[in-house]
């Protein structure tokens, strides 16, 4: 990221989005080297809970020594080093790690919502469940993932220290339709995990359960919402925009080059 992009970037608005999304996604291992943050999990792979995080611009001390000592522990983790680039990384450190042959992939979109003024249509209202290991396999089922995630899925959620609302819509003779969770963290709601079965797409399901979630959210005091959603992910980016979803930042993901 530019200096001059730097400049006009909401960096406090972007330091507790980021501080909202750790506590929304609960990495097993987290530690600390400066503001950098290293996320590791054993047991899933989302690149959220396994990747370091830089939280300072200007934190560059030592930063070839220190990513050295970074990527050890992704080794011990028999994976390779995954570095979370948002607009709190020091421009030094990435100058290194693109000299180093690091690969950038995924882009992704931090969006956010005035909850408190959003006109939300009048849909089907679902209340959320209590039942996490129901909410995990309909997540599964309904992003069509190995169900050998359903530990490492259920320990996340049952992780997370802020109110959740767990919300499924259900076909009593198919199964799961569609998932999301809500997690509410005083005045900001998350919206994560949301997701339609791939034969019941472009029917408004998508629609009606975060339409369920962000009405819930408001209902216990939310006023804003945020969500993250993959830069290429044209349906979702155009559902979140109707329901009021404006860009407040974007992140990228760098991993080492094969050797």
């Amino acid at each position: 990221m530019t200096e001059a992009l730097l400049k006009t970037t909401n960096l406090p608005l972007v330091r507790r989005l980021e501080a909202v999304g750790f506590r929304a996604w609960p990495a097993s291992s987290v530690q600390y080297d400066g503001s950098w943050q290293v996320r590791l999990t054993a047991g899933h792979p989302s690149n959220r809970l396994n990747s370091i995080v830089p939280l300072d611009p200007s934190d560059h001390r030592d930063v070839e020594i220190r990513l050295a000592k970074a990527s050890r522990k992704f080794e011990a983790y028999g994976r390779p080093a995954v570095l979370r680039q948002t607009p709190l990384a020091s421009p030094v450190l990435i100058n290194i790690i693109q000299s180093q042959g690091w690969e950038r992939f995924d882009e992704t979109i931090v969006m956010t919502c005035d909850l408190a003024h959003a006109d939300l249509p009048d849909t089907l209202d679902h209340l959320p469940t209590h039942d996490i290991g129901r909410f995990v396999d309909a997540n599964l089922a309904t992003d069509q993932v190995t169900a050998k995630l359903k530990p490492a899925l259920a320990e996340i959620i049952n992780a997370i220290k802020p109110p959740s609302g767990l919300f499924m819509i259900e076909d009593p003779q198919t199964g799961p339709l569609a998932t999301v969770l809500c997690v509410q963290d005083n005045d900001l709601a998350g919206i994560m995990s949301l997701s339609v079965a791939k034969s019941r797409r472009r029917e408004g399901l998508g629609l009606e359960i975060l339409t369920s979630a962000l009405r819930w959210a408001r209902m216990r005091s939310a006023r804003s919402a945020w969500l993250q959603v993959k830069a290429e992910n044209a349906a979702a980016l155009a559902l979140y925009e109707r329901l009021g979803f404006r860009e407040a930042y974007r992140y990228r993901y760098w991993r080492q080059g094969q050797p």
